[in-house]
């Protein structure tokens, strides 16, 4: 069964930093794309980054080049989403996500981590 479980969430003032974590248990991870999406109770879900299995190709929402990055621990099965010059804007709940290279949707999520930015 595949699990994902994230963490890091919290509160931060404006401009601070926050570290998710997402550790999954999928096998063997390099067989996933990973993603981060978000969601407010205002707002549908949202895409905010993405990275390929090898580690090296990264996507992003426009609203968080620059401020956000990307990576993956291959060996740790653990992906995270390094978040800089926070925003207001930026609060809601993260969610983790996983699809295997073969499909193109994401079929696995986690929990949702939260992340609160004061002004």
């Amino acid at each position: 069964q595949v699990q994902l479980v994230e963490s890091g969430g919290g509160l931060v003032q404006a401009g601070g930093s926050l570290r998710l974590s997402c550790a999954a248990s999928v096998r063997p991870f390099s067989a996933y794309n990973m993603g981060w999406f978000r969601q407010t109770p205002e707002k549908e879900r949202e895409f905010v980054a993405a990275i390929r299995w090898n580690g090296i190709t990264t996507t992003y929402a426009d609203s968080v080049k620059g401020r956000f990055t990307i990576s993956r621990d291959n060996v740790k099965n653990t992906v995270y989403l390094q978040m800089n010059s926070l925003k207001p804007e930026d609060t809601a709940v993260y969610y983790c996500a996983a699809h295997l290279l073969t499909e193109s949707e994401y079929k696995y999520w986690g929990q949702g981590t939260q992340v609160t930015v004061s002004s």
